[in-house]
């Protein structure tokens, strides 16, 4: 396994941003829905670490196995909603820029 990046040391102020939006987005985002995201967005970057956390974060907010095991394929599940569709295109669009 590969050794993580301190990003606080290698950029600190873009780790400051970071710091920011994860804050504000906890405070405006459903808390099930900003799981699914950083789940999709760990799926997409490959980050073992990432997905066990953030897997485990979505089930304690009461996310169900069967969604969080979908969000492979989200395009073509039936378990998301159409705002739950726009946030996982936005985060893959943002990932795949």
């Amino acid at each position: 396994m590969q050794e993580r990046m301190l990003m606080e040391k290698v950029a600190p102020q873009a780790y400051r941003k970071i710091v920011e939006l994860s804050l504000y987005s906890q405070a405006n985002v459903d808390s099930q829905l900003l799981e699914l995201i950083q789940l999709r967005a760990s799926l997409v970057n490959g980050c073992a670490f990432c997905i066990d956390m953030h897997s485990r974060d979505a089930i304690k907010a009461g996310e169900s196995v069967q969604r969080l095991l979908a969000l492979a394929a989200w395009t073509e599940s039936p378990f998301f909603s159409r705002e739950e569709r726009a946030a996982l295109a936005v985060t893959d669009a943002v990932l795949d820029a």
